[in-house]
């Protein structure tokens, strides 16, 4: 019922959002000589700060139509390759020529808790021009029909197993948080099973990979409460008239509402200031903050299954740093990874994923030779500034890029002597 009352108080919300904005519009006109007055501009700011904090904010573009290669402008175009019922592959086309093979494809695997792939579009930014980028763009669950069936974490194994197929040899994929996990154990299945579409790198950037280290808040919630107190308290259904309708999920709002109350008063700040930009005309200040919130804003749903089998496989039973973690019926074997390089990326002041959680990839993939594997650690950035922000995009990216160069190998290289057999047919 609470997922209802939240819809019905959504759709409450609507005619007043709506003669907010009317009545921000007739103070804030030019034509209007109260628009050039501190109390015309007090006004008009409360209706805007009232509309955005009522506001459902819908999944964003990632708005990228250029990037800078060589140091020229090229056109960027978004397609999609590779889709399936729960994620669609967008690829980062550049106005390239066909043969230019120095830059490496790299899959970003965007993290599934909560937010819309379009959070890393910061770090799609800053890798594009280096690198042929392809993110995965996952679907909200609250849209996809019951008739499709249901996805859980070894269904997000097999997607990103199947999307390494999809871009084809020599490619590199990168975890951002919470895929840490389900990109390292994909790694580790590909590996036992000889798979010729195996990466060449992944880099594991603030990621889950043992959350008996430092634990954070996040960590100590799942740790006190039983997987059975999740599916009671926090698993709810689709209502009607979503395509989704009846199917179990985690919504969206209660990850965000969750978020929120971890830097409550930050954001209460955020948004006293962003009034304050609004009275002073401060455009430009102003407009940083509706860009970071259009963006934080945004939630989807997950899929039930996804969410509890995360929870109880990362959280609560620590199954993969225990060597005890399956996909399916078979055990994920991290020592099996000897061929693909390793890079982990930490922030020293990460609230989400400790310090050391991330670098735990090193230990549980001990065949991984010494000249094949890195660890970096950022100072001075939260869980956010591993892969967005300024620093990510001067210290960080660059480090992420020269370890895909360094590490390149030309496809087929490796000599794999068995093809994967998946779904019944050869892969």
């Amino acid at each position: 019922m609470f997922y209802q009352f939240y819809e019905m108080n959504h759709a409450a919300m609507v005619p007043f959002r709506a003669a907010a904005d009317a009545m921000r519009f007739f103070y804030s006109n030019p034509l209007n000589p109260l628009s050039q007055t501190t109390v015309g501009r007090t006004l008009s700011a409360s209706l805007e700060v009232f509309e955005r904090v009522t506001r459902r904010y819908g999944k964003p573009a990632f708005g990228l139509p250029q990037t800078v290669v060589d140091g020229r402008k090229v056109g960027v175009t978004e397609e999609i390759v590779w889709e399936k019922p729960f994620c669609n592959l967008l690829h980062f086309r550049r106005d390239l020529p066909a043969d230019r093979s120095e830059d490496q494809k790299i899959l970003v695997v965007a993290p599934m808790s909560g937010h819309y792939a379009t959070l890393l579009r910061g770090t799609v930014e800053a890798l594009l021009p280096h690198a042929d980028i392809y993110i995965t763009d996952w679907i909200d669950a609250r849209t996809v029909p019951l008739t499709e069936g249901h996805f859980d974490l070894d269904d997000y194994i097999d997607y990103v197993i199947e999307m390494l197929h999809a871009i084809g040899p020599g490619a590199h994929v990168i975890g951002v948080c919470q895929p840490s996990v389900p990109v390292l154990a994909a790694v580790a299945v590909m590996e036992s099973q000889r798979d010729s579409m195996l990466p060449v790198s992944m880099t594991l950037m603030g990621g889950p990979i043992d959350t008996r280290i430092n634990p954070t808040a996040v960590n100590k919630l799942a740790e006190e409460h039983p997987i059975e107190w999740f599916r009671d308290n926090v698993i709810m259904n689709v209502p009607w008239p979503q395509s989704g309708f009846m199917r179990r999920v985690y919504p969206g709002f209660l990850q965000l509402s969750g978020f929120m109350s971890m830097n409550l008063d930050r954001h209460l700040i955020a948004h006293k200031e962003f009034f304050q930009h609004l009275v002073k005309n401060d455009g430009e200040s102003a407009e940083r903050h509706r860009d970071f919130y259009d963006e934080y804003l945004a939630v989807m749903d997950l899929t039930e299954e996804f969410y509890l089998q995360t929870v109880d496989t990362v959280f609560i039973r620590h199954s993969l740093p225990k060597g005890e973690m399956m996909h399916r019926v078979t055990p994920v074997d991290t020592k099996a990874i000897r061929n693909v390089a390793l890079l982990t990326i930490e922030g020293e002041n990460d609230d989400i994923s400790g310090l050391g959680q991330t670098k735990a990839a090193h230990a549980i993939c001990p065949n991984i030779p010494e000249d094949m594997r890195m660890h970096y650690m950022q100072p001075d950035v939260g869980h956010y500034g591993v892969f967005n922000g300024s620093r990510f995009r001067r210290e960080i990216a660059p480090r992420i890029v020269a370890f895909a160069q360094k590490h390149a190998r030309a496809p087929g290289k490796r000599t794999p002597v068995k093809r994967v057999i998946r779904g019944g047919k050869a892969v």
